[in-house]
């Protein structure tokens, strides 16, 4: 796997491309001369974090035939002061509605975010304490 970036402006702007033709845009903070342009390295954890869970737990419904109408999850990391401020504790809130069986659900979860999810293995291994919830909606 390789990821290639490219610097946009002359601060701190830059586009990543991997193996498709999708760009993704990076900034840094204003602090470091950032101007709103992409999302923040950190923050690029937290969505590594919350869609590699996501795409797991969806398919992991799917193959038990549920029928998932909308999905969403929400990430919040905490960081530790100091410099490097790394992540202490990382919460994903996962919300869907459909027909859904909440054991299954449940139990897809567990498997997509403890189980599944390599993101979650690498926080998990640098003392990250990674937590989920679930919210299901008719």
């Amino acid at each position: 796997m390789k990821v290639e970036l490219k610097r946009v402006n002359d601060a701190v702007h830059f586009e990543a491309s991997g193996s498709g033709s999708v760009k993704v845009h990076i900034d840094g903070s204003p602090e470091i001369g950032g101007q709103g342009l992409g999302v923040r390295p950190m923050e690029l954890v937290l969505t590594a974090l919350g869609s590699c869970s996501s795409l797991d737990l969806i398919q992991i419904l799917k193959k038990q035939r549920q029928e998932i109408k909308d999905f969403s999850v929400e990430v919040a990391g905490e960081r530790k002061d100091g410099v490097p401020a790394v992540f202490t504790k990382i919460h994903m809130n996962f919300k869907l509605s459909g027909t859904i069986d909440q054991a299954k659900a449940e139990k897809a979860a567990e498997l997509a975010v403890k189980k599944y999810c390599s993101v979650h293995d690498m926080l998990a291994a640098g003392g990250v304490e990674i937590t989920y919830s679930l919210e299901l909606n008719s």
